[in-house]
């Protein structure tokens, strides 16, 4: 696909997000290529770190919208037959080769595994954006799915992530939902974010409305608890209106 198929985002939304964020919290600074990525119309270069169910469907909706994806997980084989079914656009790679292709990564493993991929990613972590769909499961992932869960995964990740500039996003709608519902006619799924800083909001957004949904800012990181693994949101495809309702979000 060509840069200009690429879907632009809503100037009214992108507004609105940056507002919303910039009310909450401080517009920090980012990397030129991420702040590039996030304000143009061009394509963008996504690390996504596991290619399963999540990782897999939400990078294959962003390479039909025109970026450039590279897939990383514990099965190369697997992800360089997901990249030659995609097509031009996708390829694969290891952990670490994802993080340095990505201007931002997407990573989407299961919780326990969070600690090794920050390790993993290393450098490749500083200062870039990183969108989290990690959830915690104690029955999956332990004690520490235990005691972030308690703390909210918007506070915990963090800590295995240095240097990232965090986003919640993607987390609490299913794959299925999101496989056959992106792009629908009328009301949009919505995908709740949060993130502390604004700037990095803004290329969520855009991706979020690249992949076909409807972006809802609940706040910063902390409110992240809000739409975590247990609540009343997870696990229920709502539009966007719908999620504003259920988290108490004015429109």
């Amino acid at each position: 696909m060509k840069t200009k198929d690429v879907m632009k985002p809503s100037r009214r939304r992108l507004l609105q997000a940056a507002g919303a964020a910039a009310a909450s919290f401080a517009l920090g600074g980012l990397p030129l290529a991420a702040r590039a990525a996030g304000e143009s119309a061009g394509r963008m270069k996504i690390g996504v770190i596991g290619s399963g169910r999540v990782g897999g469907t939400v990078g294959e909706l962003w390479v039909k919208a025109g970026h450039e994806v590279m897939f990383s997980s514990l099965d190369l084989e697997h992800d360089k037959a997901l990249a030659a079914r995609l097509g031009a656009g996708a390829r694969a790679g290891t952990t670490r080769e994802a993080g340095a292709f990505g201007e931002v990564l997407f990573i989407a493993v299961p919780y326990a595994a969070l600690p090794q991929v920050g390790r993993d990613l290393g450098d490749a972590l500083k200062g870039k954006v990183v969108l989290d769909a990690c959830n915690p499961i104690p029955g999956r992932d332990g004690d520490m799915a235990i005691e972030a869960g308690a703390k909210g995964t918007g506070v915990a990740s963090p800590q295995f992530l240095p240097g990232a500039r965090l986003v919640r996003a993607f987390n609490c709608v299913g794959y299925t939902s999101m496989k056959s519902e992106a792009h629908r006619a009328g009301e949009r799924l919505g995908i709740p974010l949060a993130a502390d800083d604004a700037a990095a909001l803004r290329v969520a957004v855009r991706l979020v409305e690249d992949a076909g949904f409807e972006p809802v800012v609940v706040g910063g990181l902390a409110r992240a608890k809000d739409f975590d693994y247990g609540t009343p949101i997870f696990g229920r495809p709502r539009t966007a209106a719908e999620v504003r309702q259920v988290l108490g979000i004015r429109s």
